[in-house]
C-alpha cells in the first residue's frame, strides 16, 4: 500500500484525518488498506460501521442473520424506515457505499456459529464485536483470540456502556480473563427487556472506532489493560484494569480451550 497514490477526491474526502500529525497521509494509506470485521450491523454496528467507511476502511466484513424492524430504527442508525423488513447487511452494504465508494464490504446474512467464526474473520486485520448476546461474544471474543486478531468488545444497556481492546498475546488479558464465565441466564437483562437509550449505544459504537484507528496505527493508549464504563446519567467514563488470569482456560498456563465455544443455556436469548 505504500506505493498508492490518493486521488483528488481522496485527498478531499480524508483531508481533516490527513491533517492530524499521527496519522497524515501514511496513516491514511494504512487505514485504506486495512480490514475489519464487524459481528452485528444493529445498534454498536451502525454507527461504528459509518464511522469506518468515513476514516477510509479499505474493505468492511459485517455479518448479521436479523432484518430490520420498526423498533431498531430508535439506535441502529445505519438503517431507515424504507429499509424495514430488509436484511440488515444489505441495509448496511447500501448504507456504507452511499457514504464512501471506496470501500469494499463483503456481507455475511448466516448466522455465525463455532463451525464458522475462524474462516469468517480469518484474514482480518481487526474485529469490533457489536452483538448483543452472551453466545456470540464469548465465541467472538474466543475465536478472536485464536486466530491472533485484536478484537475491539462493546456492550451497552440502559444508560451504561462498556468497552475494551483484546489483544492477543505479549502478555495482555483476554475477554475470560475479566469475565471467566457468563453470568446466570436471565440474571441480566437484554437491551429488549430493560431498554437502552440510542444516543448511548451510539456513544459506545463510535468509541470502537476510535479504537480500530489507533490498533490499526499503532497510535495512542489503546484499551489492552483496562475497561472502560460510560454512565451516561451521571456523565462519568471510568476505567477498570484488567490483568491477566494464569488460570484463564483461554490465554493461561493450563489451556483447555482450543476452539469457539458456543454457550447452550444461552442460546435463545439475543
Amino acid at each position: 500500500m505504500s506505493g498508492l497514490e490518493f486521488t483528488e477526491g481522496q485527498v478531499e474526502r480524508y483531508s481533516r484525518n490527513i491533517l492530524l500529525s499521527e496519522i497524515g497521509g501514511g496513516g491514511q494509506k494504512k487505514l485504506l488498506g486495512s480490514n475489519v470485521f464487524m459481528v452485528g450491523a444493529g445498534g454498536l454496528g451502525s454507527p461504528a460501521l459509518l464511522y469506518l467507511a468515513a476514516a477510509g476502511i479499505g474493505k468492511i466484513g459485517v455479518a448479521d442473520g436479523d432484518d430490520v424492524e420498526l423498533s431498531n430504527l430508535q439506535r441502529q442508525i445505519i438503517h431507515r424506515t424504507p429499509d424495514v423488513g430488509k436484511s440488515k447487511t444489505v441495509s448496511a452494504e447500501a448504507a456504507i457505499h452511499k457514504l464512501n465508494p471506496d470501500c469494499e464490504v463483503e456481507i455475511y446474512s448466516n448466522r455465525l456459529d463455532m463451525k464458522n467464526i475462524r474462516e469468517v474473520i480469518h484474514g482480518y486485520n481487526l474485529v469490533l464485536d457489536g452483538s448483543d448476546n452472551f453466545p456470540t461474544r464469548y465465541m467472538v471474543a474466543d475465536a478472536c483470540w485464536l486466530e491472533g486478531i485484536p478484537l475491539v468488545s462493546a456492550a451497552s444497556v440502559r444508560f451504561q456502556g462498556q468497552l475494551m481492546t483484546l489483544v492477543p498475546g505479549d502478555g495482555n488479558p483476554c475477554y475470560r480473563c475479566i469475565f471467566p464465565e457468563p453470568p446466570p441466564p436471565g440474571s441480566v437483562p437484554s437491551c429488549q427487556e430493560a431498554g437502552v437509550l440510542g444516543a448511548v449505544v451510539g456513544v459506545m459504537g463510535t468509541l470502537q472506532v476510535v479504537e480500530a484507528v489507533k490498533v490499526l496505527l499503532g497510535i495512542g493508549d489503546i484499551l489492552s489493560h483496562k475497561l472502560l464504563i460510560y454512565d451516561a446519567l451521571n456523565s462519568r467514563f471510568m476505567t477498570v484494569k484488567r490483568s491477566l488470569d494464569p488460570e484463564c482456560p483461554l490465554c493461561g498456563l493450563s489451556r483447555s480451550i482450543t476452539e469457539p465455544t458456543e454457550l447452550e443455556a444461552y442460546c435463545t436469548t439475543g
